[in-house]
């Protein structure tokens, strides 16, 4: 498990494409520091497993479903990258649950800076956007983030998914992360809350038993009557 707090902006060095699956190399000593064979680090967001590492960069095997759920696969030598290792049981909880699982991709369709901060704003498919609310937690490409408005655009807005969410950046945040890089026209990595889904999942099971419940009282009312 993560928290969204990058530790660490790496760099791509390395990439070699297999059959289905890619094996990157990562340059980042502060989260190789301690890295042990098989440790979790995610990178933009992706919980990947460590199969090689020195004091300086470790190397990841990203298999085809991970490739093609994420942005991972659009990313070569030279691609900065944010970097965290797995929480400790003992470690402060900066951000919010991050489970590692990207449930998809958003695209940045402006970019607004003013003096303090700057504000992105990311278009999303329908299946993520419900999952969305404002002042909610997200986390893009690995950074824990507050969304600061949602909403949508008429069909020809520019982008294919129509609906979208903003994120407002702090100075740390653009100097610290790849965000601060970031352009329109960008992929980033999305996870949404996983509280949302769990919600949302209790909600279907819910309802599909009272619908349950309902179909059988109507069917005993109605065998009592036949008996009649």
């Amino acid at each position: 498990m993560f928290t969204g707090i990058v530790e660490e902006l790496g760099t791509i060095v390395g990439r070699d494409d297999l059959v289905d699956a890619a094996r990157l190399t990562i340059r980042g000593p502060r989260v190789t520091s301690d890295a042990g064979f098989g440790d979790s680090i995610a990178v933009n967001g992706v919980c990947l497993t460590v199969v090689e590492f020195d004091q300086q960069q470790f190397t990841v095997d990203v298999m085809a479903e991970t490739l093609r759920r994420s942005s991972l696969d659009r990313l070569g030598p030279g691609s900065p990258v944010n970097l965290e290792r797995a929480m400790r049981a003992d470690g402060r909880f900066g951000g919010h649950i991050v489970q590692g699982h990207v449930d998809g991709t958003g695209t940045i369709v402006s970019v607004t800076p003013s003096q303090n901060w700057t504000v992105v704003r990311i278009g999303v498919a329908p299946e993520l956007s419900r999952y969305l609310v404002e002042k909610g937690s997200i986390t893009v490409d690995g950074v824990s983030l507050t969304v600061s408005a949602i909403g949508s655009d008429p069909p020809g807005a520019g982008y294919e998914a129509g609906e979208w969410f903003e994120i407002s950046l702090i100075p740390t945040t653009l100097q610290e992360t790849n965000l601060g890089a970031a352009a329109v026209g960008s992929v980033v990595n999305l996870e949404v809350d996983v509280l949302a889904k769990y919600v949302e999942r209790l909600q279907a099971t819910r309802s599909a038993a009272a619908t349950q419940n309902t179909h059988n009282s109507t069917a005993g009312v109605s065998g009592a009557a036949e008996v009649k």
